[in-house]
């Protein structure tokens, strides 16, 4: 047996190296135990041979390595040495390995973006740092990180999280240790965390990154001219009743559609949520993991919310079906819209949504969350971007879905409708506020 230690839960250098040394000396995946061994890392030594794979099990690999997941190590080399061994076909939709590492990958991909677009920083200390916290379901601090340089050409930026901490001064990207959650319950805890232990936690710091930077968002929904809109930290638990109905859909049987998906998606936000957005169903990259709006049409969502004012954070988010409706096409999935059977069965839990949360004002994206909550066919054009009243305390508000802007092919009008959607969303934004 070959135990292979690695610096870190993100060291990529170390894994490539030791996984080409491996490979290349024939050592199957069975023989071979991954761990984290900070101080005491394998040393790969040059072992002669060929030894190529795809770019695209590559960028896979670079994704999925960053997962909180004790078993990514081991999958990954098994997909490499299948490949190397010329056992993998990557187009292969169905090979259990290859979709589950897609999914891990998947998953890191939704936390980057959700890290980037959830920060938010503190001004703190003299001279002034701007400080963020977040706390990452995955590994994303280092990649991330890396578009501090950027985002923040001129200041000094630290984030802050359990795993480790990031800092950056103008000049050089350095990496430390991470705090304790339980000593920032709240922004103040925040500042005087940083004011009793910030200046040790940049000595401690090491520069240097092993990890490919995330990739770009385009244009970035937080530039450095919103860099200090906070709060920094925002308790964000669940309402519990609601946390107890998430576990009961997981075996939700009220339609067929629950047969051919990968599991049953629920919202998500906090139990204060004031404002609940409502889309039509989870898309391929939801069903895989398994959270509302982590796809293309989440990200321009996030982006367009982050543009009009809005705190993914503070919003409840979620859909009037909770699984994916789609027809294979070869080794795709294809979308396909819910008919009125299913999204009547499925209001069942859109229902104990509402009912616990109750939410001054839901925002329905698109012509299914419409139909759910107002029980009727909605034209959207017709009824956009004006308050319907639902009752004494609740109210709703219709608009696009995201994903119509995903499909319109004219640049110049998908422009157009972006900022249609993002306008409407300002009004979300003022209607939260005097409701």
């Amino acid at each position: 047996m070959r135990r292979i230690g690695l610096h870190s839960e993100t060291d990529w250098n170390g894994w490539r190296g030791a996984t080409r040394e491996l490979v290349l000396a024939g050592v199957p995946p069975e023989q071979v135990q991954w761990r984290v061994t900070a101080g005491h890392a394998h040393k790969p030594t040059q072992e002669s041979g060929s030894f190529r794979i795809s770019r695209a099990l590559v960028s896979l690999a670079t994704q999925a390595i960053q997962a909180r997941d004790s078993g990514r190590f081991d999958l990954l080399y098994r997909l490499v040495w299948r490949a190397h061994s010329g056992d993998l076909e990557l187009e292969d939709a169905a090979d259990p390995e290859l979709r589950r590492a897609r999914g891990v990958a998947l998953a890191v991909r939704a936390e980057q973006h959700r890290m980037r677009s959830q920060l938010r920083y503190l001004p703190a200390g003299e001279p002034t740092r701007h400080i963020g916290w977040y706390m990452p379901a995955h590994f994303v601090l280092e990649a991330n990180a890396q578009l501090l340089q950027r985002r923040f050409p001129e200041m000094a930026v630290s984030i802050l999280t359990p795993d480790a901490s990031a800092h950056w001064n103008a000049r050089e990207l350095r990496f430390g240790p991470g705090i304790d959650p339980a000593t920032v319950p709240d922004d103040a805890a925040l500042a005087a965390c940083w004011r009793a232990y910030g200046a040790d936690l940049l000595e401690a710091a090491d520069p240097g990154t092993s990890i490919p930077e995330a990739e770009p968002l385009g244009d970035d929904p937080w530039p450095p001219d919103r860099a200090a809109v906070g709060p920094v930290v925002m308790p964000v638990g669940a309402d519990p009743d609601v946390e107890t109905a998430v576990h009961e859909a997981a075996d939700c049987r009220r339609c067929h559609l629950w047969e051919p998906a990968t599991q049953t998606v629920f919202g998500e936000g906090p139990a204060h949520a004031r404002v609940m957005f409502i889309g039509e169903q989870p898309g391929d990259q939801e069903d895989v993991i398994g959270r509302p709006f982590v796809g293309p049409a989440g990200l321009m969502l996030d982006r367009a919310m982050a543009e009009a004012g809005i705190d993914r954070r503070a919003a409840y988010v979620t859909n009037a079906v909770k699984h994916f409706k789609f027809t294979p096409r070869g080794k795709r999935r294809i979308h396909q819209t819910p008919e009125a059977p299913e999204i009547q069965a499925c209001r069942f839990w859109l229902d104990v949504e509402r009912v616990r949360l109750a939410p001054a004002l839901v925002v329905l994206l698109g012509a299914t969350a419409a139909r759910a909550v107002l029980g009727r066919a909605v034209t959207i054009t017709r009824e956009r971007g004006r308050p319907i009243r639902l009752s004494d305390t609740e109210t709703a508000f219709v608009t696009v879905h995201p994903s119509f802007l995903l499909r319109v092919p004219d640049q110049a009008a998908r422009h157009r409708e972006y900022r249609a959607f993002v306008e409407d969303l300002k009004k979300v934004a003022q209607l939260a506020v005097r409701l």
